[in-house]
Parts: structure tokens; sequence; C-alpha cells
């Protein structure tokens, strides 16, 4: 089995933290998605500009983490749980590469929503990929919470 990949697109950090602490437990590559127009410092700011972008089904442009997938057949995915959907960056990943034959694995922080769309949105933009259960957690979770998830996973023989 090839290593897996973790993908993310964190404007705070608790979806860094969560995707490294994934990283660390699977011993897979990390790559952070970041957007050539970075989204305002305030709350508001980046709220509205987050909400348009969804509305619209806006693709920002990458400046990184949209390199080729090829040599990866474990895909995870994580995002902060904005207005119920995965962060835009997200949606120019899925975009841009292809996922056919892909294990793609969500995770998202939220702030109470859980996932929210974000695994139904998922599956419509990689129709092609089989997409395992995936991990919504808030801002204060914990590592076991993590390991639990992964190990329920493995023991699904799905990872």
């Amino acid at each position: 089995m090839s290593k897996p990949l973790i993908v993310y697109y964190s404007y705070s950090g608790t979806t860094r933290s969560l995707a490294e602490d994934i990283a660390i437990i699977t011993d897979g590559d990390i790559r952070e998605l970041i957007p050539e127009k970075p989204y305002s410092f305030t709350y508001n700011g980046a709220t509205k500009e987050a909400r348009s972008e969804i509305e619209r089904g806006y693709c920002p442009k990458l400046l990184s983490g949209n390199e080729p997938i090829d040599d990866y057949d474990y895909i995870f995915i994580g995002t902060p749980n904005w207005f119920k959907s995965f962060a835009p960056p997200i949606l120019s990943f899925l975009r841009s590469v292809d996922l056919k034959g892909k294990t793609v694995i969500p995770f998202c922080t939220h702030g109470g929503g859980g996932f929210g769309q974000i695994e139904i949105n998922i599956a419509q933009e990689c129709p092609d990929a089989k997409l395992l259960p995936g991990l919504a957690v808030t801002g204060d979770f914990e590592e076991q919470q993590v390991q639990d998830w992964l190990l329920c996973l493995s023991c699904l023989k799905q990872l």
C-alpha cells in the first residue's frame, strides 16, 4: 500500500492541526492548499468572502497544493466547515486532480455544524472515487478521537 496523502485547507490553523495529526499517525505526506488571494484576516470579512465564493461555486487559483496525486491511492481531504460546505480551495483541488480509482477520506473542523454537506459535496465532485467515512471535530478535538477513527478505518480493512 502506498503512503496516504493528506490535503487540507486551513483558515485559522485548526484544520492544519488535525491534518498534521493524521499525517503523523498514518505516516502520510501532507499538502496544504494555499489560495493565491488569502481570505480577510477579520472574521466578518472572511465569512463574507467565503459565502460569496461558495454560492458562486468559485474555484480560487491555488499557489500550492494541487500538484499531481498519481502516486497516492488514499487521499485525506480536510477543510473547515464553511456554511455547511467545504472551503473554496478544496473545490479548486477537487477540480484540478483526477481522483478516479482513488480512495477519498474527508475530515473537517467545525464550530458545531458537523459535516454539514461536506461529504455529499465531495462525493458529487469525485463520483469515480471511493469515499470512506470521515471525521468531523470541533476545535478542541483530542488526538485520541483521530486515533480511534483511523483505527476504525483500519479495522474495516478500508485503509
